[in-house]
């Protein structure tokens, strides 16, 4: 079906295409019929993993940035995933940057964007996971399909990275009692400094208060709280191995690896000023070499997640086998469509 959809759907600009896809999600997701409806058509066979502590009923999840707002939550749980990852979502509402800011490269099957954390604020998306979470007015720890939600918490574009910590304690104080883990975003190319965040000073610093305000809010809510941190695929060796010493020594619970590269290799000559992330099959390699190398340097301490240039059950098959505990999608939705969730699953 998603073969006849998507020539339409490439006439449309890449974010007015996303968002109308988003937005017919989340009207399936609402109703209990069409929500049933997209179970039976993409049910996956159950492939269950634990990582940070939390049981997946598969190791296939969806990466933030593709629903940022939680506005799709249940209908995007009808898809298969084992986990969606909301966000990127920051304290305060804020618009982003200047349109356009998404590039479809049909033929490298890649996506720029610098998108620059557009969102609604926490607020609401704390009202919606709720909302998401909660069946004939009761509240339940996940929505029916049984999926974990992580969120992926960035800092506002006015934030100074010398003041970013407060905007990060304040989301982790905000999503703790609602999701099953948090992503700490250092990463993303499109605002602009976050990524020094990712230096040994400043990301211990970040990560040693934000372990500190965890330990508060687990023995509040009597729960274990992972905290994952998302890297780039663009940190040389020293870079890396002092980011993944931090995470360890303040006691994170995992890595995302990778967020989207600033490289443009192999890219035809009208994209490569484009400015922005790239993603989709180019950060296949970089971002494979980061896991290789994550992998490697923590010696199975901590789980890993694969992200980036994932197109096709063989990606996500070799990411595995590499060492990943979970994997997750977003370009490759883009151009393989919904039902490679339920093609990967089948193939593990």
């Amino acid at each position: 079906m998603y073969r006849f959809f998507r020539p339409l759907l490439f006439r449309l600009d890449p974010e007015t295409a996303h968002g109308l896809t988003l937005n017919l999600v989340r009207l399936a997701g609402i109703f209990q019929t069409s929500r049933w409806l997209l179970q039976a058509i993409f049910a996956v066979p159950q492939k269950p993993v634990e990582a940070f502590g939390l049981k997946f009923k598969n190791p296939v999840g969806l990466a933030a940035g593709y629903d940022k707002d939680g506005i799709a939550i249940r209908g995007l749980a009808a898809l298969g995933f084992g986990h969606l990852e909301i966000g990127t979502v920051t304290p305060l509402p804020q618009p982003g940057n200047p349109k356009p800011r998404v590039f479809r490269l049909v033929e490298e099957e890649a996506v720029i964007n610098r998108m620059g954390f557009p969102g609604e604020g926490a607020s609401k998306v704390e009202r919606r996971i709720l909302s998401a979470c909660t069946e004939r007015g009761r509240r339940v720890v996940r929505p029916p399909s049984s999926v974990v939600i992580g969120v992926n918490l960035g800092k506002n574009k006015q934030t100074s990275n010398d003041e970013a910590v407060f905007d990060y304690l304040a989301l982790l104080q905000n999503f703790a009692p609602l999701a099953d883990y948090l992503t700490i975003n250092v990463s993303s190319p499109n605002t602009v400094g976050l990524r020094r965040l990712q230096g040994r000073e400043a990301l211990e610093n970040l990560l040693t208060q934000l372990a500190h305000q965890r330990r508060l809010e687990q023995k509040r809510l009597e729960k274990h709280i992972p905290l994952l941190v998302k890297l780039a695929p663009d940190l040389g060796d020293d870079e890396l191995d002092d980011a993944l010493d931090v995470i360890l020594r303040t006691g994170m619970d995992g890595v995302i690896a990778t967020n989207t590269t600033l490289g443009r290799e192999g890219l035809k000559p009208k994209y490569r000023e484009e400015s922005g992330g790239l993603s989709g099959r180019p950060l296949a390699l970089p971002s494979e070499t980061v896991l290789a190398k994550t992998v490697e340097r923590l010696g199975g301490r901590i789980p890993v997640v694969s992200v980036g240039g994932i197109m096709s059950p063989e990606d996500a098959r070799r990411r595995l086998d590499m060492g990943a505990a979970l994997v997750q999608l977003y370009t490759g939705l883009v151009y393989a469509g919904p039902g490679l969730v339920r093609k990967i699953v089948k193939s593990l």
